[in-house]
């Protein structure tokens, strides 16, 4: 059954505040699976199970899945639709509220390593990555179907980095797995769909003492759009200009360059030179 034919029997419609699309295709639902290797020793974290098409591939191949989804109506309808389907846990909330693992502990599950699967709209893409990718718990793949464009700004390499791809290529190792046309979904989207792998690294490559820091020096970088870096940390950080541009001598990174075009190594090595200074001192007695 599509999808429109599967919300109307329901007596439901897509919900734009949510930027619900749904994908009923089975051979791209297939790839989906396929790209994050599910088998039978996995238990998969679901983000956004819509109408449970994706849910019901990854049962066939998982363990365990444990399905999220934010609207009442259609979480409802899962619980319903799967309900005596021994290996699929279906909740009803908002994926930020809890730390990734807690959904799946809730369900008494012990998983010590779990794969995430997600659908993710364009508005809080950023914010559930890193909800991920953050968590004291980490999953161990995550494959996310984003906008092509945020699938684009991901994968993004010097002279055209940005915040999001420093914030994900820090955790894990990111690829493209495939594109898909606005006609794959229902309601068809004005913008084509990218479908992303993440290997989550067990310890980041970058090694720094602490992540917080590291991404406050990285958010002062990207804070003044199109700003040479000197002026940038500057003001995202309270310094004195002549203390930026002396910070950047430091690492060896010529103060007119821009955030963009520093890679993740130069990222590490300004941070090391930051924090190494007195000058790093200055947030804590603001």
């Amino acid at each position: 059954m599509g999808a429109k034919s599967s919300l109307e029997q329901s007596g439901l419609r897509p919900r734009k505040k949510w930027g619900q699309n749904f994908l009923t295709d089975r051979r791209i639902l297939t790839s989906i699976a396929d790209a994050a290797d599910v088998n039978a020793r996995d238990t998969v974290l679901e983000i956004g199970p819509g109408l449970g098409h994706l849910t019901r591939v990854l049962a066939t191949r998982a363990a365990h899945v444990v399905a999220v989804e934010v609207d009442a109506d259609l979480a409802d309808r899962l619980q319903n639709q799967f309900l005596g389907e021994l290996n699929i846990i279906i909740y009803h909330g908002d994926i930020l509220q809890r730390e990734p693992a807690e959904w799946i502990w809730a369900g008494n599950i012990p998983a010590p390593r779990f794969k995430v699967v997600a659908n993710l709209p364009y508005y809080i893409t950023s914010a559930i990555l890193r909800h991920l990718l953050e968590a004291d718990r980490k999953p161990s793949v995550v494959v996310v179907m984003v906008q092509r464009q945020v699938a684009q700004r991901m994968m993004a390499k010097p002279p055209d980095m940005n915040l999001l791809a420093v914030s994900v290529q820090f955790y894990a190792r990111v690829r493209l797995v495939r594109t898909i046309a606005p006609g794959a979904f229902y309601p068809k989207p004005k913008v084509e769909s990218a479908v992303v792998r993440l290997d989550v690294y067990d310890t980041p490559p970058l090694h720094v003492a602490d992540p917080s820091d590291f991404f406050e020096l990285v958010r002062a970088g990207f804070g003044e759009r199109r700003k040479q870096l000197r002026n940038a940390l500057a003001r995202g950080l309270d310094l004195e200009p002549q203390q930026a541009a002396n910070l950047l001598a430091r690492a060896q990174i010529d103060a007119t360059r821009r955030a963009e075009t520093l890679s993740l190594d130069e990222w590490g090595v300004l941070y090391r030179a930051w924090v190494g200074n007195p000058i790093a001192a200055r947030r804590e007695q603001v």
